[in-house]
């Protein structure tokens, strides 16, 4: 259940000595609520309006809608009674009519393969894991993200105010993971291993004229990972978003589609945040922004992996 509480916020990126807090109401909702900002995440993303109709008559209407919706439910019905007899056969236009029924904003997907189903339910495993500061192996998890970020640098305690400097809001991370869960952390280390210079520079921020109060970057990959599961919309069913069902067919090419996936936004991030100029009190609208960025790159026709979205060159 969420909580009202009162945090103070310390922040990454202070310069010249001097320290950046506020002290803010927020209510958190583990898995439920982004980390940054008090919008209400339902709020952040909607898609584009649908452009205004022309102004008819009210009898021009009544006949257009009621023809639009007959032709609606027989073309459904048609497709319906089409699919049955094709699935039966097993053909492959079986295959391709169930794999979604196309609305103007909405993919339903309804099967798929024995590959894609497998990863899937692993990821979803993923996802039902909350961090808890109390297990050994995600102690562990926390010290080896350190040590892939600062190899050079002996690993603090778990509570010390070192661990602010990665980016942190206190000295204590694990009041961090509240909507990103354990699935967020694995992707900071994902990245860090992978992507070794990608990480670098965004965790120095040394690419870039960048804002005096910058957001914090570990908090911030945490946000990204609870974008990414809202936007594939990975905590339904089967995901029927455009952008959840182009992200299955990557899903079918690449095991690692989603932390391959992780890493492309988060520099897509900071490439938007360096293009706005941004600050921390606009994160939240940067967020946005990569958001609608990343589901272009994923409607795209020729996408069947990851590496083929245009924003792969980020990262390597």
């Amino acid at each position: 259940m969420a909580t009202r509480t009162i945090r103070r916020r310390l922040h990454h990126g202070d310069v010249d000595g001097r320290r950046r807090e506020y002290v803010e109401p927020s209510r958190f909702d583990v898995q439920n609520e982004p980390l940054l900002g008090n919008d209400n995440h339902s709020d952040h993303y909607k898609g584009y309006d649908d452009r205004h109709r022309q102004d008819w008559d009210d009898k021009t209407k009544e006949v257009d809608l009621h023809w639009t919706c007959l032709l609606s439910n027989l073309t459904v019905q048609w497709s319906q009674w089409l699919a049955s007899i094709a699935r039966g056969s097993g053909s492959v236009l079986g295959r391709l009519l169930s794999l979604s029924s196309i609305t103007s904003e909405q993919y339903v997907p309804i099967c798929l393969t024995p590959l894609q189903e497998e990863r899937l339910r692993n990821l979803r495993r993923r996802l039902k894991v909350r961090f808890n500061g109390s297990h050994l192996d995600h102690q562990d998890a926390l010290k080896q993200l350190w040590q892939s970020s600062y190899p050079n640098r002996e690993v603090p305690a778990l509570k010390s105010d070192s661990w602010k400097e990665m980016g942190w809001q206190g000295c204590d991370p694990s009041t961090d993971f509240r909507g990103g869960g354990f699935i967020s952390l694995e992707n900071l280390i994902y990245f860090a291993k992978n992507y070794p210079n990608s990480f670098q520079m965004l965790l120095h921020k040394s690419e870039g004229r960048r804002a005096e109060w910058e957001y914090p970057f570990a908090v911030a990959g945490v946000n990204v990972s609870f974008m990414l599961i809202q936007m594939l919309d990975l905590q339904s069913d089967l995901p029927s978003s455009k952008a959840g069902v182009s992200f299955l067919g990557l899903l079918g090419n690449d095991e690692k589609a989603f932390d391959n996936l992780y890493c492309i936004a988060f520099c897509m991030l900071d490439a938007q945040w360096l293009a706005r100029h941004a600050s921390y009190m606009e994160f939240n609208e940067v967020l946005k922004s990569t958001r609608i960025q990343l589901e272009r790159e994923l409607a795209l026709e020729d996408v069947t992996s990851v590496k083929d979205l245009p924003a792969y060159n980020m990262i390597i």
